[in-house]
């Protein structure tokens, strides 16, 4: 299902930092975080990558392109829908700006389950979000400087696990959009400790009241079980839960650092990649 936090060109030494956690179930075949290709020559995307749909949830690339992707919890799925794992790597490899390749999603997204999305251009300063939920026209745009949070609604939306907006006060949403800000407060203008971040926030268990948790159709008990920033619950005898925490930051000067913690046969590894963002030709 996933939840994002990030922060756009609003601190002091990063032009992005970002927080992303996955959430899927265990069973599903997963690479995780590298460098890696769609095609022979296609270009090179560091991120996860689902062996089953070949797609990612969260990518990014040496010319200084990002995306990430949500799914929109709702009780039915549409028959035959195409893989959201490849609205990403299709913007990523491709040439077009957040704003067309959004208009061009726009034209097909009835085709999809329900997806946010959000494209990034770190060297034009343009990010853009995409949604099809809820039906009608998809909704398309333009992401401001300042501090965001996506989880399974729309971009800053009040979920419970994701942010407070006037009354909708609750535990968890104040836990993360409070801790984030302060986090980056306290570190002022350093390079911000990516795996001390992830551990830090995003390894939140803390659910919410139960009648604070959204009614989205599905089962409540549930809805109340993906209610955390971090998931480690079952579904009969499958296990759901996070499976990857990346911590992306990237500073003025363009230089990257890539920090993953993942699931991989009951037990967390991590991968730390470090490399510089091309500037714009």
């Amino acid at each position: 299902m996933c939840i994002a936090a990030w922060a756009w060109q609003c601190h002091p030494a990063h032009r992005l930092l970002l927080l992303f956690n996955r959430d899927e179930y265990h069973s599903r075949p997963t690479q995780p975080a590298q460098w890696w290709a769609a095609g022979e020559n296609s270009k090179e995307i560091l991120g996860g990558r689902d062996e089953l749909g070949g797609g990612t949830w969260m990518g990014c690339t040496r010319d200084g392109k990002i995306a990430f992707l949500t799914n929109v919890r709702e009780p039915s799925s549409l028959v035959g829908a195409k893989t959201r794992g490849q609205l990403p790597v299709r913007f990523l490899q491709g040439s077009h700006s957040p704003l067309e390749y959004a208009a061009e999603i726009a034209k097909e997204a009835n085709q999809y389950n329900g997806f946010n999305l959000i494209l990034a251009d770190v060297n034009s300063g343009t990010m853009v979000s995409i949604s099809n939920r809820p039906g009608g026209d998809p909704v398309i745009q333009t992401v401001a400087p300042g501090f965001h949070v996506l989880s399974n609604a729309a971009i800053d939306s009040p979920w419970p696990k994701v942010i407070c907006r006037k009354s909708f006060f609750t535990l968890q949403a104040l836990r993360l959009e409070q801790s984030f800000k302060r986090y980056l407060a306290t570190h002022g203008d350093a390079e911000a400790p990516l795996k001390q971040m992830v551990e830090g926030l995003m390894m939140d268990t803390i659910k919410p009241n139960r009648s604070l948790v959204p009614d989205t159709g599905v089962d409540p008990e549930w809805e109340y079980k993906l209610s955390s920033i971090f998931i480690d619950t079952a579904k009969g005898q499958a296990r759901y839960g996070t499976r990857s925490m990346v911590a992306l930051a990237i500073k003025l000067d363009g230089e990257a650092t890539f920090y993953e913690r993942y699931l991989e046969d009951g037990l967390w590894k991590e991968n730390l990649i470090q490399f510089k963002m091309e500037k714009a030709q």
